[in-house]
């Protein structure tokens, strides 16, 4: 059985708030940046698929993490990997990746959008795998820890504190009991509002803030500090990824769990963090590592004696089920993220949805990832570009 044919599509969904809030109506262009979080994003909902067929007629789909300029992945993939897969076995993911990383190694491109593509194919190689053998991909990665996947509502996307301890005590009555507060506004402020949820919410709640970045190491560890009364789980990205000392001094001072790694995309990447003992917690995003990179990266923690929590942020159905799949398999996982407004697009590209509910991903039993795409659905956002 031979790979006959690869196809991508890089979507644009137009979702009813902006990611993380804000207004998706009246504006000259799909992108702006944030300067509390550093970053540019996109009013739409985007992200790249890939489907990849064999001659037998097997499909198998992947996605790769792409918020922004899609259109890259499908181009990477096009040019650079359907000639080395094309004509290849399936099963020989493995070596496929190694030649896919290695074709722009010497280039230095080590990261960014030529590993999310090698994601996207890793991701669509497993799910065709589970598809040939109709086994679901948690068995093909040696059986399940858990049946269902315990979960955190991530954002909280709200304007002001007040509506974010609405949102949260709505999901609290749904059975949700942990929430990740999107903040990094200043110690004073983050700290009020992880206060605010906390009487809200009761002793239980296991609460969790991401900083995105925006302190110094005496600022972090001043906010570490000030949450720990407050039984804050962990502080995600207190500080600048690029800053592994800093992490490793941070971590040394800090009251509170430090979780890194929604940046990082190779094993390589998260080597220094976890010998310089830089974290406590690391969250790779299947996204950006594949399922075959993010077992790696999951068993070097394992050995190192830390947790995972797979980041999970504007990935759609493929990056969802993947995800879930490898919850279910590593023995190291400390929680999976979850963002309810993604979820809900991500659905409406499935023929049956996902169920998160009560604070647990359900675990999908089908072949493969378990989700069967609605191509006609997909085609309806595809951009156009096609590989």
């Amino acid at each position: 059985m031979k790979i006959s044919h690869i196809e991508c599509f890089p979507l644009k969904i137009t979702p009813q708030q902006a990611y993380l809030g804000g207004s998706v109506e009246g504006h000259n262009s799909d992108y702006y940046y944030r300067p509390e979080y550093r970053c540019v994003y996109s009013r739409k909902m985007e992200t790249c698929l890939v489907k990849i067929t064999t001659n037998e007629g097997y499909v198998g789909w992947g996605e790769a993490l792409a918020p922004v300029v899609p259109q890259v992945i499908a181009e990477v993939i096009n040019h650079l990997f359907a000639p080395l897969l094309i004509g290849q076995s399936p099963f020989a993911s493995g070596v496929l990746n190694s030649k896919m990383y290695d074709a722009m190694r010497d280039r230095g491109h080590i990261t960014g959008y030529h590993i999310d593509a090698i994601a996207a194919v890793d991701i669509a190689l497993w799910d065709l795998k589970g598809k040939i053998l109709q086994l679901p991909v948690y068995q093909l990665l040696g059986g399940a820890y858990r049946e269902t996947i315990p979960c955190y509502v991530s954002g909280l996307p709200e304007p002001d504190l007040p509506a974010r301890c609405h949102l949260a005590k709505q999901w609290q009555n749904k059975g949700f009991n942990a929430f990740k507060l999107a903040l990094g506004y200043g110690v004073r402020e983050d700290i009020e509002n992880v206060s605010g949820i906390r009487e809200t919410l009761g002793n239980d709640a296991n609460i969790f803030l991401d900083a995105h970045w925006n302190y110094s190491v005496a600022q972090a560890a001043e906010l570490a500090a000030a949450l720990h009364p407050l039984g804050v789980g962990f502080l995600e990205a207190p500080l600048l990824p690029e800053d592994i000392a800093g992490h490793r001094e941070l971590r040394a001072k800090s009251p509170v769990a430090i979780a890194i790694g929604e940046t990082e995309r190779t094993r390589y990447q998260f080597k220094p963090f976890i010998e310089q003992r830089a974290a406590d917690i690391l969250q790779p995003d299947v996204g950006r590592t594949g399922i075959s990179e993010m077992m790696h990266i999951a068993s070097m923690a394992e050995a190192w004696n830390l947790q995972v929590a797979p980041h999970l942020s504007v990935g759609l159905g493929p990056c969802i089920a993947a995800s879930i799949q490898v919850a279910a398999a590593i023995p190291n996982l400390f929680m999976l993220e979850y963002q309810p407004p993604v979820f809900a697009i991500a659905n409406q590209l499935l023929t049956t949805p996902l169920v998160c509910e009560q604070g647990h991903y359900q675990r999908p039993e089908g072949h493969g990832l378990g989700i069967e795409i609605n191509e006609e659905r997909v085609r309806e956002y595809d951009m156009g570009a096609t590989c």
